[in-house]
């Protein structure tokens, strides 16, 4: 089956024209197949990789029964009410006390240390008395206090992490505590993308009559260094298909995924439709959303290309709501990594339409107990400084209308959105 075959495959009884956004990131989703290049890499280098392996010890961590605190290593049997034991030696870490531990008797242990034979407790050093070699013991004690048993953490056998883990320091040293030095992790994501059009100036230049600084390619790099892809910055190319042409193909030739920023409206300078359907194979969406209603999605050979639009607000709200999660499940990352959406109160009026999915910028707070939320005010799709004094995006619904002060809305953190 071809490419383009599988991509419309994917929006059967889809309105290609005015796509919801739901059934826009389900399509695209169905198109894609993650990266299955495998590499070695120390645990050091691991940090923020994908995993390619099923980790399953075959040592119990810990190893020992050892003490949680420091204190006195017990029998429980021996104590009764407030009760005298002899302390017969010490028990540090690294450092086990050797033989076993009699009748009313006690060992003296320090955090991470072994269990003596015999002991069951441990009794924290600030509650008991000592007289000489004498230790007092408060009544009140329990079995198995203080106590971190063999294998409590990680069992031999058993698996802790599947393939498709993203690798945080948590997993890091976990993956150490088994005395593992290296791991296998997929190939990093090739991602290339590059900004189009004549009215694009470097930084630096003296801006000529209307121009604008590039700032998309900067806000995009921003975004795609917090996944951990490899990526290929390629700058602007002109509205001139010949360039625009070859910057595709090179594009395609060195990357996974290729992105793309202006070009996708229908004006007449605006080519990447038309040269995506001529390189390879494209959907063209106009998304039931604001802003970024117009968005590509395609291939160009093995490459998925994302044609985002040229406004700033909505090149990044068109990434953080498609391009960003189709860039995890390329990478090989299962389990849920979607941005969870909350609820909050809206404490002012938000004028809606129906029949469009919203993002509007929106600055999180709380107030008498409870968390409320308003836009950043003027919410135009070229305002980049609405994302700027945003610390969520206010998601209003599809079927949503106009929201009144003091309904429940629901909103995304943009923290969460890497």
């Amino acid at each position: 089956m071809s490419g383009i075959v599988q991509i419309v495959s994917c929006l059967d009884g889809y309105d290609p024209d005015a796509l919801r956004v739901d059934k826009a990131i389900e399509a695209i989703k169905a198109c894609l197949s993650p990266v299955q290049e495998v590499e070695v890499v120390e645990i050091r280098k691991a940090l923020g990789r994908i995993l390619a392996q099923e980790i399953v010890p075959d040592i119990d961590v810990p190893a020992h029964d050892n003490s949680a605190m420091d204190g006195y290593a017990v029998r429980f049997s021996d104590l009764h009410e407030e009760t005298s034991l002899e302390e017969i030696g010490a028990a540090l870490g690294g450092m086990p006390f050797q033989g076993p531990v009699g009748k009313k008797q006690c060992v003296r242990i320090m955090t991470g240390a072994v269990m003596p034979q015999g002991t069951d407790a441990v009794v924290i050093q600030e509650v008991v008395k000592r007289e000489g070699k004498r230790v007092v013991v408060p009544a009140g004690q329990k079995k198995g206090q203080n106590v971190r048993y063999a294998g409590e953490d990680l069992r031999i056998g058993v698996p802790v992490l599947e393939s498709g883990k993203h690798l945080r320091p948590a997993e890091i040293g976990l993956i150490a505590s088994l005395g593992i030095g290296e791991v296998k992790v997929k190939r990093r994501l090739r991602v290339a993308f590059f900004a189009t059009g004549d009215e694009l100036a470097s930084i630096g230049a003296r801006l000529k009559e209307g121009e604008i600084y590039d700032s998309n390619r900067y806000t995009l790099h921003g975004m795609l260094s917090r996944l951990g892809v490899e990526i290929i910055d390629l700058g602007v190319v002109r509205d001139n298909p010949d360039l625009l042409e070859k910057a595709f193909l090179k594009a395609a030739g060195a990357a996974d995924v290729v992105i793309t920023t202006g070009g996708v409206s229908v004006g007449e300078a605006d080519f990447i439709k038309q040269l995506m359907a001529k390189l390879g194979e494209v959907l063209f969406w106009k998304i039931a959303m604001r802003p970024g209603r117009p968005m590509a999605f395609g291939k160009i050979k093995n490459s998925y290309l994302f044609g985002l639009p040229g406004n700033p607000v909505a090149v990044m709200v068109t990434f953080y709501q498609f391009v960003r999660d189709a860039l995890l499940h390329l990478s090989g990352r299962t389990g849920d990594y979607a941005v969870p959406l909350l609820k909050a109160i809206s404490s002012e009026k938000i004028r809606k339409v129906a029949g469009r999915t919203e993002y509007q910028r929106g600055i999180l707070y709380r107030e008498g107990g409870e968390w409320k939320v308003r836009t950043t005010g003027q919410q135009g799709s070229g305002v980049l400084r609405s994302m700027s004094e945003a610390n969520c995006f206010i998601v209003l619904e599809h079927e949503r209308g106009s929201v009144a002060a003091g309904e429940p809305v629901q909103v995304q953190l943009m923290e969460g959105l890497a």
